[in-house]
């Protein structure tokens, strides 16, 4: 699958066949977040890989009693391990670099024939505390990965490019 055809037809999965990802899928969909560009190349973050159904489902009640968290046979949790830096606009390197790296993850996975979502409804407190995540290490997303119930694909409604972009000046 070409990386526009998997832009094109990922989306957000809330529901998840009963079937285990294979070791040689999650390893080449991790190993596409470990490729994402950081800033100065400093590569924070840290995934921690959850599959055991009794993390899960607590990973779960962590993310706001979001119950499909759980039904995922895997849920990735993106971390940093970051002295805070930040870039010279200001802002902090490690949820920008965490979220790219999740971004190459969910479209690497769509590639695999797997689904994602994005979950940034949680406490990073509970997580860290089911994880044994150490405080200095920050928590930035969750991720639940697995098959599909229903892989047909979905219209997206998305702005206009027209709307988005502006030539030259705002």
């Amino acid at each position: 699958m070409d990386v526009y055809n998997a832009i094109r037809t990922r989306k957000s999965v809330r529901s998840f066949l009963d079937r285990p990802v294979e070791q040689e899928k999650l390893q080449r969909v991790l190993d596409a977040a470990r490729m994402a560009p950081s800033a100065r190349n400093r590569q924070e973050w840290r995934f921690v890989v959850v599959t055991e159904q009794e993390t899960r489902r607590r990973l779960a009640d962590a993310a706001s009693g979001q119950a499909f968290v759980a039904e995922a046979p895997v849920v990735l949790v993106g971390c940093a391990e970051t002295d805070q830096h930040q870039m010279r606009c200001g802002h902090k390197c490690f949820p920008i670099d965490v979220a790219i790296a999740m971004d190459h993850l969910s479209l690497a996975a769509v590639a695999e024939g797997l689904g994602t979502c994005w979950i940034g409804a949680f406490s990073a407190e509970e997580v860290r505390s089911v994880l044994g995540i150490p405080a200095e290490i920050e928590v930035v997303e969750l991720m639940p990965v697995g098959y599909p119930a229903d892989p047909a694909p979905v219209e997206k409604n998305r702005l206009s490019l027209d709307t988005i972009t502006r030539q030259e000046r705002w």
